[in-house]
């Protein structure tokens, strides 16, 4: 009950709702405790009315503070426990226990022992904060420690040679009482085109000070910047100061010559122009600091300012800024400033931004009717089936309560039944809101889809009947338990009891529909839908049966039937398990499951089922066959017709130069251009880009207007318009002979070059690192036309920098699709 209590209240959060929540923000210091070790310090700073979580949080609680410091180059070690602050100790309500957590502020403290000749200690925190209504999703948040350089004491003159006088301040020293009064920080801020400012900042301890740079006579040694010579930057003028904080006063500590120093804080700032967004600038400064007694030279303090990764001080919260215009000029060749949409109008244009609806609609609905048949499956096996009687005969010949009472609860019976389906669709909701490519991201996940096959694997030869699949029997357990408490409660526990018990035979089948809602064309909401009919065609007999008892004398008995549908179930889910095998070998371009080997494997898998359905394969909780029923010749049949067609998916199209598409695996077997023995890098032999900057300059070069294609390895509505759409011949024309084709895959996992991993900004905020192709190019999607959903399809003018009419995106109608591209060339 607490895990149900977690998700709901970690999910609690509106689904529609876009606004992004950043209630904790994070800087970073170091002090200095020996001559190798020091002290970490992470301070985080809560915004009222929220609070963040300890270290230390019991299980089945809230996700724990968490901090992970990147050692795997051995530069340093990490020495006990990182210790937290005392904080607030109640009995949580909503978890049932006793939770640690802090409110307005936290600070958390790691000691390291450096091994190396380290300058920086790169840490990352995950946390997970609430307020009285909501919690946010675990957060990480990357940190930076800058450590600081061994100070060196300075002898100075005293008047008479009498003894320096100590004052009573407070003054950063490390454990050896090595003196440390000033802290450097270094932030980064863009003033104009490719130019930025450096900004330095000392900050003082209390009576002590730092000297300026002007420093005239044999005083003490003036501030000083040395940079290191790099072609990719240009200096513009000197290091400024600011006189914020500065004072000019005779100096005692040296003969009373006039000298200008800082108090408390000291900025210093240099202009620079960046001629590379790939560069690095290094310097060492140099500087001195007094009290009013002594002085402080400590050794050249190194400073680095890298805008190869577009780094964000995560101290300050500055830097860089992410600049999101070089970053796309980088990437890209162009930026969404450049970006234009032409002002002309075509008539059609309205009719396509209806199909874009009509269509999301129209998935929604055909989903929503996959999850209702995949339920009336689950109703057929041996697992859900005998449940119903039972049940029905509980709610309708309960003692001591109306025929009336007991039909409304068996209807709310039903009602929690479809409830608990569509719980488990809500944490995808709230992934898709912080991430909007997440579940594009997990759908084509390569490890992911290598498990999926493996547990469909297993899921099938369950089905088979080589063992029993089940959960925990703690966990029935517990929802028994829970059904004893009565009335709402009581009856919800019950409907979760039978999702328990049942999961052997729904499991496959939940799995199925999971995996094929999370494609790259799928979401959250397909996923909801689905859930929901599934839900619904397995509550709604409960519920009919209790208000019309007559019709379970309708009902077959229970028998061997029920066991051949978990084995017909048992055959398709061996051959779906190879469609996520085949996915993981698209994204990873492993090149081993192409067209030929998996059709191969389907021809045998449905070749098997067909047998089967004839009796001439067993499995071991078969009832021995006295004679073929209808039912299994018709099926067999049918499962037989279905054989033949995939072998017909060998046919050599001349035209295209490959095999010939199958419609009804359109998405489900790998693109008929993967293939071994008609290898085809383009659908339908078409002249394609895969490389907008390639394809952008070729289209300058040939003034033609450019269509940008954002499809994905495993987009299954991608296949569909590729194989079945593109190669008619009107649109073919189009394609072939008026557009220059540019194909983005989303979902490629290849590895970007270095230069191009560069942090940016979501689109809802937040950053992230592009870390491969398919990174880059979703990235380029959500940033320039604000979706994330495969296909679409851009038309721009031959300079990229015009959109030529609305893009528009799943469109198989082939006049609708032709007055798309038709649009596109009167506007050009």
């Amino acid at each position: 009950m607490k895990k149900l209590v977690l998700l709901l209240a970690l999910f609690s959060l509106n689904m529609g709702n876009s606004q992004i929540f950043e209630p904790v923000k994070w800087i970073t210091s170091v002090e200095k405790i020996s001559n190798n070790k020091y002290k970490l310090i992470s301070k985080a700073s809560i915004e009222s009315g929220w609070h963040l979580y300890s270290q230390d949080v019991p299980e089945d609680g809230p996700v724990p503070t968490t901090f992970t410091y990147d050692d795997k180059n051995g530069t340093f070690k990490i020495i006990g426990k990182t210790l937290e602050e005392e904080g607030h100790t109640i009995d949580d309500p909503i978890f049932g226990m006793k939770i640690k957590f802090f409110e307005d502020q936290a600070v958390f403290e790691q000691i390291v022992e450096v091994l190396a000749d380290e300058r920086t200690v790169n840490a990352t925190v995950e946390f997970m904060v609430c307020d009285d209504t909501k919690c946010l999703p675990p957060t990480e948040v990357d940190l930076v420690f800058n450590l600081p350089s061994k100070s060196l004491s300075v002898p100075v003159k005293t008047e008479k040679n009498e003894p320096a006088k100590t004052k009573n301040a407070s003054t950063s020293t490390n454990a050896q009482g090595i003196l440390d009064p000033v802290k450097w920080d270094f932030q980064t801020k863009k003033i104009g085109d490719k130019e930025y400012e450096l900004i330095f900042v000392a900050n003082i301890d209390e009576n002590w000070a730092l000297y300026s740079q002007f420093i005239e006579g044999e005083g003490p040694i003036p501030t000083t910047f040395t940079f290191q010579e790099n072609n990719d930057y240009i200096l513009e003028g000197d290091v400024i100061e600011s006189d914020k904080n500065k004072v000019t006063k005779k100096e005692p500590l040296f003969d009373n010559i006039k000298v200008g120093k800082f108090y408390n804080q000291a900025v210093f700032t240099q202009k620079v122009k960046i001629d590379n967004i790939n560069t690095v600038i290094k310097g060492n400064l140099q500087y001195m600091a007094c009290d009013d007694s002594k002085c402080i030279f400590p050794p050249e303090e190194p400073f680095l300012f890298n805008f190869t990764k577009l780094e964000i001080d995560v101290s300050t919260n500055k830097g860089f800024e992410n600049n999101n215009s070089s970053v796309n000029n980088l990437l890209y060749g162009m930026s969404t400033e450049d970006l234009k949409r032409s002002e002309i109008e075509c008539d059609n244009e309205a009719v396509n931004n209806a199909s874009e609806v009509k269509n999301s609609s129209n998935s929604l609905w055909r989903i929503f009717g996959l999850g209702f048949l995949g339920g009336l499956l689950a109703l057929l096996t041996p697992c859900v089936f005998p449940m119903i009687p039972l049940t029905v005969s509980f709610f309708t010949k309960k003692g001591g309560e109306s025929k009336g009472a007991g039909i409304s609860k068996a209807l709310l019976y039903g009602f929690f039944i479809f409830a608990v389906y569509i719980l488990l669709s809500v944490p995808f909701h709230l992934l898709d809101s912080v991430n909007p490519d997440i579940l594009n991201e997990i759908s084509t996940n390569i490890w992911l889809n290598v498990i999926f096959f493996v547990i469909f694997l297993f899921f099938a030869f369950s089905f088979f009947g080589y063992y029993e699949l089940t959960l925990p029997s703690n966990w029935t357990n517990k929802t028994t338990q829970g059904e004893n408490v009565g009335g709402l409660v009581g009856i919800f526990f019950m409907a979760l009891t039978l999702a328990l018990v049942s999961f052997s035979c729904t499991g496959p089948i939940l799995g199925s529909l999971l995996a094929g809602s999370l494609t790259a064309d799928g979401g959250a909401w397909q996923l909801t839908a689905g859930m929901a009919g599934f839900g619904v065609s397995l509550g709604l007999p409960f519920a009919l049966f209790a208000m019309f008892p007559n019709m379970m004398n309708a009902l077959p008995k229970s028998g061997g039937w029920l066991n051949t549908t978990k084995v017909i179930l048992g055959f398709l889910e061996l051959a779906l398990a190879f469609k996520f095998l085949s996915n993981a070998d698209l994204v990873a371009h492993w090149g081993i499951l192409k067209i030929e080997p998996f059709l191969i494997i389907w021809i045998i898998v449905f070749g098997g089922l067909s047998l089967y359905l004839f009796g001439k394969i067993k499995f071991p909780h078969d009832s021995p066959i006295k004679k073929l029923s209808f039912s299994r010749i018709s099926g067999g049949i049918l499962v037989a017709a279905f054989t033949i067609y995939l072998v017909s998916g060998f046919r050599v199209n001349k035209d295209t130069k490959t095999f010939t598409p199958l419609t009804l695996l359109s998405g489900l077997a790998p693109p008929v251009g993967y293939s071994f023995l008609y290898p085809n890098d383009c659908p339908n032999n078409l002249n394609c880009f895969k490389d907008l900057k390639e394809g952008l300059a070729y289209a300058k070069k040939v003034n033609k207007p450019i269509m940008i294609d954002f499809t994905g390895l495993a987009c299954v509505n991608c296949r569909k318009m590729e194989e079945h759409v593109w190669p008619l011949k009107k649109i073919d024309n189009y394609l072939r002979n008026d557009y220059v084709l540019i194909s983005l895959y989303v979902d490629d996992k290849k590895e970007l070059p270095e230069a191009e991993q560069v942090e940016v900004t979501r689109i809802n905020g937040g950053t992230r690192t592009l870390k491969n192709y398919g990174h880059k190019w979703a990235h380029f999607q959500t940033q320039f036309f604000q979706t994330n959903s495969q296909p679409y399809y851009v038309l721009l003018s031959p300079n990229g920098k015009q959109i030529l009419n609305q893009p528009v995106g799943y469109t198989p109608d082939e006049n609708e699709y032709a007055k798309f591209l038709e649009c596109g060339l009167k506007k050009e």
